[in-house]
């Protein structure tokens, strides 16, 4: 059975000015996905105008809420108590968000309602990605 939820989370992003500006996203999660969480974006916050999503594994959520983690285009890391750093990285740049680590927190354990830690079933991860990747090749 495929679950799918979405939480809405308020962010800030950190402009070259050190400015916060608020920042409208989605966190999601599909079962069908069991290892990857995601961030949407709506169309006015992005440069081009469309919908941006970020797909990254789950587990690096996990870590990154208790230390600095990640490498490529995803980093994480808690900023004081309370509040917890995205960096995304992209051709076109990069953005520093702070989203409230209780959001976070309480987004990635609704994610362990749906799949615990190690109960992914891989195989059929891995046969959907390479299908998606390879199509009918």
């Amino acid at each position: 059975m495929d679950t799918t939820f979405e939480q809405p989370a308020r962010a800030r992003l950190i402009t070259a000015e050190h400015q916060e500006l608020p920042v409208p996203a989605t966190l999601r999660y599909r079962s069908t996905d069991p290892l990857a969480v995601c961030v949407d974006f709506p169309p006015e916050v992005s440069l081009d105008g469309q919908e941006v999503t970020w797909t990254f594994a789950r587990a690096l959520l996990e870590e990154g809420l208790r230390g600095p983690a990640g490498g490529g285009d995803v980093h994480i890391w808690p900023s004081g108590r309370d509040t917890t750093v995205v960096e995304f990285h992209s051709p076109y740049g990069l953005a520093l968000l702070q989203f409230p680590t209780s959001t976070l927190r309480g987004f990635l354990l609704r994610t362990y309602r749906v799949v615990g830690p190690g109960r992914e079933d891989l195989d059929e991860a891995v046969e959907r990605g390479l299908s998606a990747l390879f199509g009918s090749v």
